[in-house]
């Protein structure tokens, strides 16, 4: 065998919708020593890691811990605990994401009708309510902030009309968690799912989320069903939740005081969720918020300064992303390799249609920061020179710098 060297991982900032720059704390605190799944100081750690989670997500449920695995696995837990053979499912879709929770839900076997409206814009949550009227599905599956259109949902309304019909509300905050505000308990959401790798600041790895005792009731009823399978029919037997691994009622056991020996718990990315739990709180949820919105705010204006054109409804738009429309005499891909070679920072492309057309600029987490949008700003510019791109000159990073000087005297967020 050919002898290897060392892993070397060069420097990068990291400016895509995903993942993004982990905290240096966070990184430390997953070299700890590893801890038995069953060691008290670990289940200890396990039962901080809940409580912290409940603060963060704004909610008094009961349930709210990590599935192991990426957002994704934490969207399939969920979808394919509460959805049966049969179950009709509604998913509006504005973006990349929503077709991600069809797929998932018709994998489960759901009946699933699909909303959908021009990328780039979301829905009027009236259309939502009178949609749910007509089909009358037990699960809406909805995205809150979508990454591939940059665009977010209003959820409140919708949770209203959910909880008024006895429909479940299911929602995936992967992107918006910790960025933005997202109420759980206040938008009447049943079931919401996270992903570390995002506004969070821990490596991609684990999925947080929390449910409350309307879809706790379903996974017990699929869980009692299950019990019975040696003496049920095939109907009955269909019902039964098809992962083992992603198996919320199972799951739940080894979260519980119970500690089920369900599977061996990701020891380190535990370690790097607590310690990025505890940053956020440490500085604040709203000032936290405050913190993406401002850098969003300095970004917007630098690409504005450029005569870049943003894509998207603005009224609607997530604020940790930020989605340029390409300049006609550009290529797209050339730029952001020749961001990545010269100056080591990455941006993203989009998808499907949009693939090509824009790029996407992340302000996310520990990635949000002034310094970081400065020199991506400093850097675009650059690089667009050199493409020969038809743009404005030299004011871009000045037109961040004044936004910054307004709001931090006028209304001081601390770490920018």
């Amino acid at each position: 065998m050919k002898q290897t060297h060392e892993l070397m991982v060069p420097p990068r900032t990291i400016m895509t919708p995903g993942p993004v720059e982990a905290e240096p704390s966070v990184l430390r605190a997953m070299s700890s020593t590893i801890l038995g799944q069953f060691d008290p100081n670990f289940t200890s750690i396990m039962n901080e890691t809940m409580a912290l989670l409940r603060h963060v997500l704004q909610t008094d449920n009961h349930w709210a811990f990590p599935v192991d695995g990426t957002s994704r696995a934490g969207i399939e837990a969920m979808l394919c605990s509460v959805i049966e053979e049969g179950d009709t499912v509604l998913v509006p879709c504005f973006g990349r994401f929503g077709y991600l929770l069809t797929e998932i839900a018709e994998r489960c076997g759901g009946d699933v009708h699909v909303m959908e409206c021009e990328w780039g814009t979301v829905f009027d949550p009236d259309h939502i309510v009178a949609k749910i009227d007509e089909v009358e599905p037990k699960v809406i599956a909805i995205v809150h902030g979508d990454t591939s259109t940059g665009r977010m949902q209003p959820l409140k309304k919708i949770g209203e009309a959910c909880r008024e019909r006895g429909v479940l509300l299911i929602v995936d905050a992967v992107a918006t968690v910790a960025g933005t505000e997202v109420k759980t308990d206040e938008w009447m959401i049943d079931g919401l799912i996270t992903g570390t790798q995002k506004c969070l600041s821990v490596p991609p790895g684990m999925a947080p989320l929390t449910y409350n005792d309307r879809i706790e009731a379903v996974l017990c009823q699929r869980k009692s069903i299950e019990k019975g399978l040696s003496t049920a029919n095939t109907v009955v037997s269909n019902r039964r939740i098809r992962s083992n691994y992603l198996d919320l009622s199972q799951l739940q056991d080894y979260w519980s005081p119970a500690r089920l020996n369900h599977h061996t718990e990701a020891t380190s990315m535990l370690y790097g969720l607590y310690e990025g739990l505890r940053l956020i709180l440490t500085e604040g949820l709203n000032a936290r918020f405050k913190r993406h919105k401002l850098n969003e705010m300095a970004l917007v204006a630098g690409l504005q300064a450029m005569k870049l054109k943003l894509f998207g409804d603005m009224s609607c738009k997530l604020p940790m992303v930020t989605c340029v429309v390409i300049p006609s005499n550009v290529n797209g891909e050339h730029v952001r390799t020749m961001l990545l070679e010269e100056f080591g920072i990455e941006i993203a492309s989009s998808f499907g249609v949009l693939h090509g057309k824009i790029w996407r600029i992340g302000t996310m987490g520990y990635s949000c920061q002034k310094r970081n949008v400065l020199m991506t700003l400093a850097a675009l510019e650059a690089v667009l020179i050199r493409q020969q791109a038809h743009i404005s000159k030299g004011e871009a990073v000045q037109a961040a710098m004044d936004v910054y000087k307004e709001m931090e005297m006028t209304n001081p967020v601390g770490r920018t």
